[in-house]
């Protein structure tokens, strides 16, 4: 039996695999999950390749991914559902890199930074109760913070498009120093950004301006973590050294050198990610394959620790550190280095991992999936996330 090609589309078939390309090349790069005063599931927020932020309801994808796959196997493509979102917002001109909540109450704000060295923040109420049809090009709710970094001349600007042909992968907007992890003090009304300028800078989130530029580092910065307790943050960049700062003087009071405690040398001295627990008295640092733990007040590494793959993400949880990488893991790991749990990961390579208070975990990766695991190392559903349709 032979098929009818005498309607047959070749400019339509190609267009569509060049899109299926794109969709399966889409990233998460962060995800969090919403304020709630309860301690079920509720939303999750993620933050795309494709500039977008959605929020996606987790109890609806658990229900979709139960009736999809009833007896529970992973692994399979049947898993991987194409999940609905709440919430769609094209955020960024460019990838969109990470997302915090500013404030936990009704007038809490969703902040996310990017590519195109913006930060932007909406009211997180406005997105949740906003009535909408979601798009393909995500909705039209305007943020009430719109900063961009001083390079471009103006520290509260006009959306202005930028030219395709200027783009790069993902639509990026390189080389324009972008923003690749902010983090806040609600307290001292702060929202800190990591540059790619080799600084960090600390905005006020009411007025817009910049209060603080925090310079040392030789190298782009890839991380950021508020040390509110202290009043100072601690920055992990392409130059191999984690520093924490002081806020109020904008100084680097101590320079932390992983590599040089792990005796590393070459390429993997880079520190791509930093991780603070509940305390505020232990970081952790990642140098490619390799974390360092470090006791704050003792200024001391305590002890290392080796990995599969490279480390793209981590968090503490109470006692023992959760790494995401560039290998297909979840590993769980005690204060000492000893590994307690590795459990498979959906996306080939996770760039974002994060912990709810009741134990629940999400991890988000290559190929747009999201995997939800609960406290227990079950797989309660993966999902892919919608991506901006961009026109030919």
């Amino acid at each position: 039996m032979s098929g009818d090609a005498t309607n047959w589309d070749e400019d339509a078939y190609r267009e569509s695999i060049l899109k299926e390309r794109e969709i399966q090349t889409q990233t998460v790069f962060r995800t969090a999950w919403a304020p709630s005063q309860s301690p079920n599931l509720d939303s999750l927020i993620v933050a795309s390749s494709d500039g977008s932020i959605a929020s996606y309801s987790i109890s609806s994808a658990i229900s979709a991914y139960k009736l999809n796959n009833p007896f529970g196997f992973t692994n399979t493509n049947s898993d991987k559902l194409l999940a609905e979102p709440s919430c769609f917002i094209q955020a960024h001109d460019g990838p969109a890199y990470d997302v915090k909540f500013y404030g936990d109450g009704e007038d809490a704000l969703l902040l996310s930074c990017g590519d195109d060295g913006r930060i932007r923040g909406w009211k997180w109420k406005e997105l949740t109760t906003s009535k909408y049809s979601v798009s393909s090009q995500g909705n039209d709710i305007k943020p009430i913070l719109d900063v961009v970094n001083p390079q471009h001349n103006s520290l509260i600007v006009l959306y202005i498009p930028t030219p395709l042909s200027f783009r790069g992968p993902w639509g990026a907007l390189s080389p324009v120093p972008e923003n690749n992890a902010i983090a806040v003090n609600t307290q001292g009304g702060s929202v800190f950004a990591a540059s790619g300028d080799s600084c960090a800078y600390c905005w006020d989130v009411e007025t817009g301006k910049v209060k603080m530029v925090f310079k040392g580092h030789s190298d782009y910065l890839h991380c950021i973590v508020a040390r509110n307790s202290s009043d100072q943050i601690i920055t992990g960049s392409e130059d191999g050294t984690a520093r924490i700062w002081d806020c109020k003087s904008g100084k680097c009071i101590q320079t932390i050198n992983p590599a040089k405690h792990l005796k590393l040398k070459g390429s993997v001295s880079w520190v791509g990610c930093i991780a603070l627990d509940a305390s505020e008295s232990w970081l952790a640092c990642s140098n490619g394959r390799n974390i360092s733990l470090w006791n704050l007040p003792a200024s001391e590494c305590i002890s290392k620790i080796s990995t599969c793959g490279s480390v793209q993400d981590m968090l503490f949880d109470n006692n023992q550190i959760l790494t995401v990488g560039a290998d297909p893991l979840l590993n769980r790991f005690d204060m000492n280095g000893a590994i307690l749990s590795q459990i498979q990961c959906a996306p080939p390579s996770a760039f974002s991992i994060s912990l709810h208070p009741a134990g629940v975990m999400a991890v988000g990766g290559y190929g747009c999936l999201v995997d939800v695991i609960s406290q227990f190392g079950s797989h309660m559903c993966t999902f892919h996330c919608q991506c901006v349709q961009r026109s030919s």
